[in-house]
């Protein structure tokens, strides 16, 4: 019973220490504010999805220029320049064969390359 009372007590203590009511006004501007902010997030992603699947998220080793082979993992513009030279790959581990990258780089890359 004691338990009960000092929880009621808490309770309102509580209740009472909450910040003031706020306008309507204000909450239909933070409303509005937290909006666009989503809209932007969800027009920013959707294009990035967009970006995504127009690339087919992989990278073509037959035909990217060295600045897209350089967005890969452990890629330097030397790198870049093997990978040009050795064209053209019947597949992408012909990356290694040809002795553009090593083994562990190819590992690093792996799902993010194509040989189209």
């Amino acid at each position: 019973m004691k338990r009960a009372l000092l929880f009621s007590f808490v309770l309102i203590a509580l209740t009472a220490c909450t910040p003031e009511r706020r306008s309507p006004d204000a909450i239909r501007e933070d409303t509005k504010k937290a909006t666009s902010e989503a809209t932007r997030d969800v027009k920013a992603v959707a294009q990035g999805v967009a970006e995504g699947l127009k690339d087919g998220g992989t990278v073509n080793v037959n035909n990217a220029p060295a600045d897209k082979l350089q967005t890969l993992p452990g890629i330097d513009r030397d790198r870049a320049i093997r990978i040009i030279n050795n064209r053209p790959y019947d597949d992408a581990h012909d990356l290694v064969k040809k002795h553009a990258i090593t083994e562990d780089e190819y590992d690093k890359i792996s799902g993010k390359v194509t040989a189209k």
